[in-house]
């Protein structure tokens, strides 16, 4: 009666949760699963984004230069939480199309340029920041030639500088061509976009309400021209203009000096495609160097595999001949045998002694179960279609929601490991309240400095007050009760029993001519290998504004991570086991997850070599600190694959072998 009233009030509880993060969460959709259809002349405002820069990584506001302002005032788009955190500002836009209508407008003319102003947007063209804007959820694309290469990139520039020349000029005339394909339904009407809602199927019993345009491909031109200020200041905005070329001549172009006034126009052609609306991703998803990329991946899984069966091989014959041998022996010949011979054999009494800073280690294998679980999931999910690049921040807002509630199996691995190590389970209650806090916090106060400086300077990217108390309520109504839980069921769970007695004293480890740690940090270089080719290019996402969608090769390459870093701990385990080292606990841990100063010290040389225009201290500051956070989220992760399989390979050992 009593179990059945825990497990009502357990499924209650869980119930509860889930209906208080339904409120919460932003729900994500299969890529084409929706569209949104538009008649002709149907008005549609493109939406503005934060201002980006490769060179500083700091994002600003598109109105905080002078732009031209919607009628209606600024209004800001509902955001989830992954855009907040990546610093992402949608606004709406003055920017009106109107579809399968080509026009050339006026927007409007700026008041005269102060200092300020002036100073603004020209320390924004030097930084070479992006104007990023979108329009039916579809970013702005722009081509460009460089050393006679046609190069793809998303957003314009603000302005740009002609070399020897000390006047900087501003881009205020756009032209947008927008691709359309018609859409003709069988009586179904699918409404809604990927902003506003799902989509909404209802029947239509009119041909003309099943039939309209899809937007299928969003292009910009950007050009600078320098209108007569006198003639603009009598047009109102969306009055035709005729439309220009793009002029060649500098004194054509129009120059930002103070007292300047800045007219800004648009030109819009729409263009009939053939491209379907479930296909209009392609372009953006076209990565640079793909066949590079391609064929590096598959040379790099090779390898891998070549190295991980010569070492499972090699390890298999190894620790079998040993047994086998073992076992033939008669009782007198293995005892004969453990004293003439050196070995794993002779750490019998010690090899399940407590290790140093018990508590800490349960805390690290708890955390680092929960981060690879989010991240084993999260890429499931992607690989499978599920993170679309259209639903922005869904991809870290996914990854937060899977960490706060994969909280449950942090604390039962922690908490069930401190009771095999322990013998008991008195304390459990801080462990899992230790858990809950140690990955959490260090990735606070990293984001508590990194913020500090970003509000410093007056960037958009900063976390608002108000986010910081939203996701410290999250981590403290979900991830911490969460934690408790999984503590809790621990302590019920049988523990695992170690297979032999441990001796009251400790056996004297013997010296050797070099620190076994050397080893330890040595062995990270073969997990580093399934990383580094897919690492440059889940940087060049991050930092270069370039887009990353091959998940499914990113989850090859992380089962192949997995594999790679148990069969290494196993085989440094095996190594410091025969040479009586029988502390081997943390340099299981670390076999592994030595592969995260390698991913750190490849930051930093991707930062040198590879972001050379990346301008001041603050920027380098800012990159050095969230490569950390990632670092530390690798080494719990892959530190725990080795421990626990370690564990498991000497508890295996040890209980194959009989020993009075």
């Amino acid at each position: 009666m009593a179990l059945s009233l825990i497990s009502r009030g357990t499924y209650w509880l869980l119930f509860t949760y889930v209906i208080f993060v339904s409120h919460i969460c932003n729900g994500f959709y299969l890529p084409g699963s929706y569209m949104h259809t538009y008649s002709t002349r149907d008005e549609i405002f493109a939406k503005v984004n934060s201002l980006t820069s490769i060179e500083t990584e700091l994002p600003f506001s598109y109105y905080s230069l002078p732009y031209c302002t919607p009628s209606g005032g600024i209004k800001k788009s509902a955001e989830n939480l992954g855009e907040l955190l990546m610093g992402d500002q949608i606004d709406n836009s003055p920017y009106r199309f109107r579809m399968n209508v080509n026009e050339s407008v006026f927007l409007c003319t700026t008041r005269p340029l102060s200092e300020h102003e002036v100073k603004l947007l020209k320390q924004r063209t030097h930084d070479l920041y992006q104007v990023n804007m979108i329009l039916d959820n579809l970013p702005a694309m722009r081509f460009a030639y460089q050393n006679g290469h046609k190069v793809q990139w998303t957003g314009f520039p603000v302005g740009y500088s002609p070399p020897n020349i000390d006047d900087v000029y501003i881009i205020n005339h756009l032209k947008f061509k927008v691709f359309i394909h018609e859409y003709e339904g069988t009586g179904v009407q699918i409404l809604g976009t990927g902003e506003e809602g799902m989509g909404v199927i209802s029947t239509a019993d009119d041909e003309k309400k099943a039939s309209g345009y899809e937007i299928v491909g969003f292009e910009v031109s950007p050009c600078s021209i320098k209108y007569d200020p006198e003639k603009m200041a009598k047009l109102h905005q969306y009055d035709e203009v005729p439309p220009v070329n793009c002029p060649l001549d500098l004194e054509k172009s129009q120059v930002i000096r103070e007292q300047e006034r800045i007219s800004f126009t648009y030109e819009v052609e729409f263009v009939k495609s053939d491209t379907k609306w479930p296909s209009r991703w392609d372009a953006y998803l076209k990565m640079e160097g793909s066949r590079v990329h391609w064929f590096s991946i598959l040379n790099s899984l090779m390898v891998i595999f070549f190295l991980a069966g010569i070492v499972f091989v090699i390890f298999l014959r190894t620790v079998r001949r040993d047994l086998t041998r073992y076992e033939e022996l008669d009782k007198e010949s293995q005892a004969q045998m453990n004293e003439e011979l050196s070995g794993w054999k002779l750490v019998v009494g010690d090899v399940f002694r407590e290790p140093n800073h018990s508590k800490l280690l349960c805390v690290m294998i708890g955390d680092g179960v929960q981060i690879m679980g989010m991240a084993v999931v999260t890429i499931i999910f992607a690989a499978l279609g599920f993170m679309s690049p259209a639903s922005r921040g869904m991809l870290l807002t996914g990854m937060i929601i899977l960490y706060l509630f994969l909280g449950t199996g942090a604390g039962y691995a922690g908490v069930y490991l401190y009771r095999v190590i322990k013998g008991t389970s008195e304390g459990w209650r801080s462990l899992s309240w230790s858990i809950a806090c140690f990955f959490p916090g260090i990735v606070f106060i990293i984001l508590t400095i990194l913020n500090f400086l970003l509000w410093g300077n007056k960037s958009s990217g900063a976390i608002p007050l108000s986010l910081y108390f939203k996701l410290l309520s999250l981590w403290f109504f979900i991830s911490v009760p969460l934690t408790l839980l999984g503590g809790y069921l621990a302590t019920r769970a049988e523990p695992v029993q170690y297979p032999v007695r441990t001796n009251q004293i400790a056996r004297e480890i013997p010296g050797r001519k070099y620190p076994s740690w050397l080893l330890v940090l040595g062995a990270g270089t073969l997990p580093f290998g399934t990383l580094f080719i897919e690492l440059f290019f889940i940087l060049s996402s991050i930092w270069l504004g370039r887009f990353y969608y091959v998940f499914g090769f990113l989850l090859v390459v992380l089962l192949l991570l997995v594999i790679v870093c148990a069969e290494v701990s196993l085989v440094l385990t095996y190594m410091h086991l025969c040479v009586e080292d029988w502390q081997w606990w943390w340099k299981a841990f670390y076999a592994s997850g030595s592969v995260a100063l390698y991913v750190f010290l490849y930051s930093i040389n991707y930062l040198v070599f590879e972001l050379q225009s990346l301008s001041g201290p603050v920027s380098a500051t800012l990159y050095l600190g969230y490569s950390l956070i990632i670092a530390v989220a690798i080494m719990l992760s892959t530190g725990t694959i080795g421990f626990v399989t370690s564990f498991y390979f000497v508890h295996y050992l040890f209980s194959s072998v009989k020993i009075d």
